[in-house]
């Protein structure tokens, strides 16, 4: 049996329940974000670290950043794997992808974990 060491779930089901699930925590992350700068009277530097500041909120950051990563991850797989034909550019691409994704997800725990209110 041939297993695909390049996808990020165990199967295509599994990869299809990843894609949407990640788009409904993005979904949710975009909308809560979006509805708090529209019902901020004011946004300076100690709403916004207050905000982050929380433990619920640096915990949903981190979900959707790591629903970027997963969908990024099998999204670029999929597309790929469809339009890429060259094996080599293939993974190519597919590592620079990954290496800028997982550079975002560390990014972003190491901006918000340490936040601390004002």
């Amino acid at each position: 049996m041939v297993k695909v060491a390049s996808t990020f779930g165990r199967s295509g089901t599994h990869d299809f329940i990843l894609l949407r699930a990640s788009a409904i925590i993005m979904a949710l992350y975009s909308i809560f974000m979006v509805s708090f700068l529209v019902s901020a009277e004011t946004i300076n530097y100690a709403v916004w670290t207050n905000l982050f500041a929380h433990l619920g909120m640096k915990i949903f950051t981190m979900l959707a950043l790591t629903s970027v990563l997963i969908h990024g991850w099998i999204g670029i797989w999929q597309v790929l794997t469809d339009y890429v034909k060259n094996s080599g550019l293939r993974a190519f691409i597919q590592f620079v992808v990954s290496v800028a994704l997982i550079v975002y997800w560390l990014t972003g725990l190491l901006v918000v974990w340490p936040v601390e209110g004002v």
